[in-house]
């Protein structure tokens, strides 16, 4: 299993609403970027978050790349580079595309949305595969890196929850996210005051790493930028943990980079 890949993958699925227009949580220039820590090893990869304007107009591309750093890129080399494509207008993701190496293993799948048949057709073409029609449940499916950043627009408190619709490689996860409790978090860029949620199975049996387990929490700073901080994955081999390192606004806000708002 490569953990690195694992962790922020399994943590961005348990995060994803559904999205309206006005909730998308990353505007154009803005750019997040996380250290990635498991069991002893402190700096074990790097996730980096961009947001930027596509090709066609009206679009926004969210592109993460994450990558295995210092002594775990020595025992499992792991890189992706993943895109999500949104409509402005709307707020749905329109398709996901995928690249990644794990050693000398590269994997490509690309995932594209018809809403009006309510159909995504995942396509794996490294290794090679024949496309599937994927039905997508009620709701608008959420790809696994907008996820994190969306809990930015919510308005929970300890003690509410909110359902969400996730899309995990090829597979839909009906989850309802708890609001815990408060707790504070010193990172590199200061001390927050965040709001820690949870992801739970409720309506459905549980599968996958719900089903073996697994505990993922996300801390969302409760001031005007509203930052995922931090967010972690337990398994029973160890306990993975994402921490924000570095932050930088969206274009328009960059003159005022002391206030900036999602």
């Amino acid at each position: 299993m490569n953990l690195l890949r694992t962790l922020p993958l399994l943590l961005l699925t348990a995060l994803a609403p559904s999205l309206r227009a006005s909730e998308l949580p990353l505007r154009a220039g803005e750019q997040l970027i996380y250290r990635v820590s498991w069991a002893v090893f402190s700096g074990a990869g790097e996730i980096k978050i961009d947001a930027t304007p596509a090709a066609n107009p009206g679009q926004l591309s969210i592109v993460t790349t994450t990558v295995t750093r210092g002594v775990a890129k020595a025992f499992m080399y792991f890189k992706a580079d993943a895109e999500s494509l949104f409509d402005l207008k709307t707020g749905k993701l329109l398709s996901m595309h995928e690249n990644s190496t794990t050693r000398s293993k590269v994997a490509v799948h690309s995932t594209t949305f018809d809403y009006d048949k309510r159909e995504a057709t995942y396509k794996k073409t490294t290794p090679a595969e024949q496309p599937r029609v994927l039905p997508i449940p009620a709701g608008d499916p959420v790809d696994l890196i907008i996820a994190l950043l969306q809990t930015r627009s919510w308005n929970l408190k300890p003690g509410e929850k909110q359902d969400a619709l996730v899309l995990f490689d090829d597979d839909f996860y009906e989850l309802t996210i708890h609001a815990a409790r408060y707790e504070q978090i010193t990172s590199k860029l200061g001390t927050f005051n965040t709001l820690v949620l949870e992801p739970r199975m409720d309506k459905t049996p549980p599968k996958g790493m719900f089903k073996r387990g697994s505990t993922v929490r996300v801390w969302i700073a409760q001031d005007e930028r509203r930052l995922p901080v931090q967010f972690q994955v337990e398994f029973k081999i160890g306990t993975g943990t994402a921490r924000l390192e570095s932050y930088r606004p969206p274009a328009a806000a960059a003159p005022d980079a002391k206030n900036p708002r999602p």
